[in-house]
């Protein structure tokens, strides 16, 4: 009779342990491949970046007296549109560190600002920051609306990718500048400036 002998078996822990591993090693793979479905089919479809190369803002019509004095502006929106070389320094400085100290270092998406948020919200247990970058909040300015569902976010990073190589830094930086809205109807930093302190 010959001596047959069974293959070892894994320890009980051990065999338990490589099931979890496999799950999670698939439940990867899967995902990825589910995300890289959704960008091919997304991106295509993402709005031209024309509106933002040939940034065209509302102005509103403004009426002086013949000494030079503002009287009047008429508009949904006040604007005073300004460059980013006529941009104060201290006033650049001041944006990139309080919402994207990163901002001329990443591509759109602030990876390690989202780990950061993400430890910090969970240390607090409130959700404190949200980690936008100033990229991503011109995608959202322009192109979204403000509702916090999967697929806003979704496309949210996808176009702050198309539009990081689509244009400038700087480019980037006068959009947030010169749009974002700031209360009291005033949009863009210059009007804010001029609507609550008085100085254009």
């Amino acid at each position: 009779m010959d001596n047959f002998q069974s293959p070892p078996q894994l320890p009980k822990k051990r065999s338990w342990l490589l099931s979890i591993v496999l799950f999670l090693a698939g439940l990867g793979v899967a995902v990825i491949g589910l995300v890289a479905v959704m960008i091919m089919v997304t991106y295509p479809r993402l709005p031209s970046m024309d509106e933002l190369r040939n940034y065209q803002p509302k102005l509103p019509l403004q009426v002086y007296s013949a000494d030079g004095v503002l009287l009047g502006q008429f508009g949904q929106e006040r604007r005073i549109y300004v460059d980013i070389p006529e941009t104060p320094k201290l006033l650049i400085d001041a944006i990139l560190s309080a919402e994207d100290e990163r901002f001329y270092e990443h591509g759109g998406i602030d990876i390690l600002g989202i780990m950061r948020a993400t430890i910090g919200n969970i240390a607090t247990g409130h959700l404190q920051s949200g980690a936008s970058t100033i990229t991503m909040q011109v995608a959202r300015n322009f192109f979204l609306t403000k509702e916090k569902t999967f697929t806003r976010k979704f496309n949210e990073i996808l176009l702050s990718y198309k539009i990081e190589h689509s244009l400038t830094k700087d480019q980037i930086l006068s959009l947030y500048i010169n749009q974002i809205y700031l209360g009291q109807r005033a949009y863009g930093f210059a009007e804010a400036a001029r609507t609550y302190f008085g100085k254009p």
